[in-house]
């Protein structure tokens, strides 16, 4: 896979991108990162990319022009194109695990990460696939919310997790959360691990593991079971 970022702020992706996991898919090969500057493609001799809004108000507004042409680029990048364009903004509908899954199918994604007030609308009308939010508030600019959806989409690529059991049994990838964990010691100031995980009775501890799974989402995310009911 490629991933393409479109952004103003070059400078604040190498330390994620190049660190951990996501530096790892790239090591194996799994995916690329390419971090693009949309101030290099505006046709502005100051490489201005905002203006004010027409009809007045508050803020400035990203201009289609740079962002059209920096997305047409990372587009020729790849021998077949059709990407998915992703513009991150609080409109977008929320970014969920059956997503990233996905995602995770495409041979390329160009994430468009604006900042300011906001993009003209012709962005989102013509140009852009997907419209992802990662929560309910509001963040300075979307590279932070392009970081999140790239990690959870490399992490499902073959090849990068060691275990390609980690990332089928993570949470809400069967619709619930993932039961708890336990390691050594099995006794921890008087903290001991369930008797059942200690026992060696495998049907015994996927059943345990389950029920907590269950117990868990009913507890904390029980609109989790109510999707899983309808």
């Amino acid at each position: 896979m490629r991933m393409d970022f479109l952004t103003l702020f070059p400078e604040m992706f190498p330390g994620v991108l190049q660190s951990s996991m996501l530096k790892q898919a790239e090591e194996k090969q799994a995916v690329s990162y390419h971090v693009h500057n949309i101030r290099d493609f505006s046709e502005n001799k100051h490489r201005k990319t905002d203006d004010y809004p027409y009809g007045g108000g508050a803020g400035m507004v990203l201009t289609p022009q740079p962002v059209f042409d920096a997305a047409a680029f990372a587009e020729k990048q790849v021998d077949t194109p059709n990407p998915r364009i992703v513009l991150l903004c609080p409109q977008g509908k929320p970014f969920t695990q059956e997503a990233a899954e996905e995602l995770a199918g495409e041979e390329q994604l160009i994430f468009i990460c604006g900042h300011y007030e906001g993009y003209d609308e012709r962005i989102r009308d013509y140009l852009v696939t997907d419209e992802f939010s990662i929560g309910d508030f509001v963040l300075t600019g979307g590279e932070l919310g392009s970081m999140v959806i790239a990690d959870s989409v490399t992490r499902l690529l073959p090849g990068v997790l060691g275990n390609r059991e980690s990332a089928e049994k993570d949470s809400f990838s069967n619709g619930l959360l993932e039961h708890p964990h336990y390691t050594r010691p099995a006794d921890f100031r008087g903290w001991k691990v369930p008797d059942v995980l200690l026992s060696g009775h495998h049907e015994n501890i996927a059943a345990w593991r389950q029920e907590q799974s269950f117990k868990r989402t009913r507890q904390r995310r029980p609109d989790l079971l109510k999707q899983r009911s309808n």
